[in-house]
C-alpha cells in the first residue's frame, strides 16, 4: 500500500460534488490526531456554482457512449484542478493532500459497481499536489454499498451527537450507540425538489416557501411513502438510477391534475415524514447539515414529528460538512488507517479506501 508520510496535523483539501448538482465545494482543513481522537479546523470553504453548460453535462453523464464519458471524465478533472489551483492562490495555501469525490454518474453496488468522475492523476498533474480520489469501490468490490461513507466522520468528528442527517440530493443518516455506528440513505430530497422547481423556474425551494404554501395530496403522500425501499433493511444506498425507476413515475402519475407547489409540499412532507422515522425514538439529539438544512418549513417539519432536538451547526459546517469529511478520508487514507465502515455499508470487512495520485 502506498502512503504518504504519517504526520498527525495534515491540511487537506476536501472536494465535493453532490447529486443536487449545486456546484463544487471546496474546504481546506487542518485534521489533527490524538491517539484514537481526531480534530478538525476549518480554514477557509468556497462553492463554485455550476454554469448551465457544467450542469447539463453532468446531468446527461450517465447517457453518454464510453469515449464520451472518458472525455468528461478528464474535462471534469481539469475543471475542479483549475478551480482548486483558484483557491490556493487566493487563500495562499499549500495542503498537504486534496480528497476528490467526484461526481458521481453511477451507483450500482447490487452490480458491483459504482463510478465517481473526475480523474484523480489530472487533478494532481494540475495542481502539483498529492489528490486521492475513488472513494466508494474498494468497499463495492467487498460486497458493500460502497455508501454512505460520511458516517467516519459523523463518528469521529461530530461525536458530540447521537444522530448525524445530512439533507443533500438525497438525505442519509448515522446513528451511534457508544462506539458503534449505522448509517443509510433515507429518501431523496434536493434531488427532486430542485428538479421540481426548475418548472417555476427556480433553481431551489427557499426556505421551503413554495411547499408551504402548497397543499399536500395525500393520495400522492401514500404512494411515496409505499416505496419497497423503505421497508428494507440497512445497509442500503440510493442513486438517480433509483429515483428515475422508483420515485419520478409516482409523481408522473399526479403531475396532469396537481399544482406544481401541491407536489413540491407533498414530496417535502414525504421526506418529513422518512427522515423523522428514521430517528430512533430514543434519540435525545439530531445534528442535520447539507443545503436542506436551510429549508425551513423541511427542518420545522421535521421536528414536529420527531422528540430528538434538531440541532443546526455554523453555516460552513452545514454547508460544506460533506467537502470536510471527505478531506478527512483523504486523512485518514494518507495515513493506512480505516476509514470505510462495514457495519455502515454491509461490506465483508472495514476498509481504507481511497486512489492516491502522488
Amino acid at each position: 500500500m502506498i502512503a504518504l508520510s504519517s504526520e498527525k496535523n495534515k491540511l487537506g483539501i476536501g472536494l465535493m460534488s453532490g447529486t443536487s448538482l449545486d456546484g463544487l465545494d471546496i474546504a481546506a482543513c487542518y485534521y489533527e490526531q490524538d491517539n484514537d481522537k481526531y480534530q478538525f479546523k476549518v480554514v477557509d470553504v468556497a462553492t463554485i456554482n455550476y454554469s448551465d453548460s457544467w450542469r447539463n453535462r453532468l446531468l446527461q453523464a450517465e447517457f453518454l457512449s464510453g469515449r464520451a464519458l472518458q472525455e468528461l471524465h478528464i474535462d471534469f478533472a481539469r475543471f475542479c484542478a483549475q478551480e482548486i489551483n483558484t483557491f490556493l492562490k487566493s487563500k495562499n495555501l499549500k495542503p498537504d493532500f486534496i480528497a476528490s469525490h467526484g461526481h458521481t454518474v453511477f451507483h450500482q453496488p447490487q452490480l458491483g459497481y459504482t463510478l465517481q468522475i473526475g480523474c484523480g492523476a489530472t487533478i494532481a498533474a494540475i495542481t502539483g499536489f498529492t489528490t486521492i480520489t475513488n472513494f466508494r469501490q474498494t468497499d463495492v468490490a467487498l460486497g458493500g454499498q460502497g455508501a454512505p461513507l460520511v458516517p467516519i466522520g459523523d463518528l469521529f468528528l461530530f461525536s458530540d451527537y447521537e444522530v448525524c442527517i445530512n439533507l443533500g440530493g438525497f438525505a442519509n443518516i448515522s446513528v451511534k450507540e457508544n462506539s458503534n455506528i449505522q448509517a443509510f440513505d433515507i429518501c431523496p430530497v434536493n434531488i427532486v425538489l430542485n428538479d421540481l422547481c426548475k418548472k417555476l423556474n427556480l433553481p431551489y425551494d427557499h426556505n421551503g416557501d413554495i411547499a408551504k404554501s402548497g397543499n399536500v395530496n395525500s393520495q400522492l403522500l401514500e404512494h411515496l411513502n409505499k416505496i419497497e425501499y423503505y421497508q428494507e433493511k440497512a445497509p442500503k444506498s440510493l442513486g438517480t438510477e433509483w429515483v428515475r425507476s422508483y420515485f419520478t413515475p409516482i409523481i408522473q402519475q399526479f403531475e396532469n391534475d396537481m399544482a406544481v407547489q401541491d407536489i413540491i409540499a407533498t414530496v417535502t412532507a414525504h421526506a418529513a415524514f422518512q427522515i423523522a422515522k428514521a430517528i430512533p425514538i430514543t434519540s435525545q439529539s439530531a445534528l442535520v447539515t447539507g443545503g436542506g438544512a436551510l429549508n425551513n418549513f423541511l427542518i420545522s417539519s421535521i421536528q414536529e414529528k420527531t422528540r430528538a432536538h434538531v440541532y443546526l451547526p455554523e453555516l460552513n459546517v452545514i454547508n460544506f460538512k460533506e467537502a470536510i469529511i471527505f478531506g478527512f478520508l483523504g486523512f485518514l487514507r494518507s495515513n493506512e488507517i480505516i476509514n470505510v465502515l462495514k457495519s455502515v455499508t454491509g461490506a465483508r470487512k472495514d476498509s481504507c479506501s481511497g486512489v492516491i495520485h502522488l
